[in-house]
């Protein structure tokens, strides 16, 4: 008898479409989740959890057993259970850390004259200096997802002159930091709105490439200055596993580092102006528009 099969079967017709933030499409023989849509969810092969489930692979990984777990919404006694019919004991579970050193906050702003930021491993921007919300265009406004930028917002594909190649790394290494993972509840989150809502997303995630970033050169087009290419250094934050500190510079005298600048100036110049105070106004005035 196959009881890991039976059980994630089970738990598989317990699942519906929307409480994973999937879209049901057409007549649904089947009560619950489709193989397929596990499989999307969990990141692995169709043919790979069809085999787990008619008992023909008995020894998944303890990463893919977290990612069935997830895909499946199994609360934490089904998790032991789905571990232990697997013959493994189950990881330990470490949240994605929202929180940022004050001391690496304080680093951040010492960089003026490069963009710098720190993200977790959902990729959501959790810090970052002047010049970096200056060039990703959130001055004054709320710090975006990386991913939700790349692939949800038009100013994404207007940002990035290699829409293309910014799109595969960040899949890459979006997937290589939920393999670290695959049960924490962010990045499991922004897993299924991006499987929801983007094709580009989702075709990329079923590549199933899984990589580091590293040192790249990035062509960026920006609204008030045009185009420029920067490069970007990224390094782990050790205190705080799953957070990433990325800074960018541009070549020294070249048009990069002179519009560089001029961002630099132009962001001064708005929190300038936003912080200014009309008499007997209490809120603070919008970004001025260069």
């Amino acid at each position: 008898m196959n009881e890991l099969g039976e059980y994630l079967r089970s738990r598989r017709g317990d699942v519906q479409p929307n409480q994973v933030d999937l879209v049901s499409h057409g007549h649904r023989r089947v009560p619950g989740l489709r193989r397929e849509e596990v499989a999307l969810l969990a990141g692995v092969s169709v043919d790979y959890y069809i085999r787990l489930e008619q008992g023909r692979e008995t020894s998944p990984s303890a990463q893919v057993l977290d990612a069935l777990a997830s895909s499946l919404r199994l609360p934490y006694d089904g998790r032991l259970h789905l571990f232990r019919l697997a013959g493994l004991a189950p990881r330990k579970v470490v949240a994605t850390a929202t929180y940022v050193d004050p001391l690496l906050r304080q680093l951040l702003d010492a960089w003026s004259g490069q963009p710098a930021l720190v993200y977790n491993r959902a990729y959501d921007v959790l810090a970052g200096n002047e010049l970096a919300d200056a060039l990703f265009g959130w001055q004054g406004q709320p710090r975006e997802n990386l991913l939700e930028l790349v692939f949800l917002h038009p100013q994404g594909r207007a940002l990035y002159r290699d829409w293309d190649d910014v799109a595969r790394s960040a899949v890459a290494g979006f997937r290589l930091g939920y393999g670290q993972d695959p049960s924490d509840p962010r990045v499991r989150t922004v897993l299924a709105r991006l499987l929801g809502e983007s094709r580009s997303f989702t075709q990329l995630w079923s590549k199933n490439d899984a990589r580091a970033k590293q040192a790249a050169s990035k062509r960026f087009t920006h609204p008030d200055v045009g185009p420029l290419t920067l490069t970007s250094q990224i390094f782990d934050v050790r205190s705080a596993p799953g957070q990433e500190l990325v800074i960018y510079h541009a070549e020294p005298g070249s048009p990069s580092a002179d519009a560089l600048g001029l961002i630099g100036a132009l962001a001064a110049t708005r929190r300038t102006a936003s912080h200014g105070r009309q008499p007997g106004h209490s809120g603070p005035i919008g970004p001025v528009k260069a």
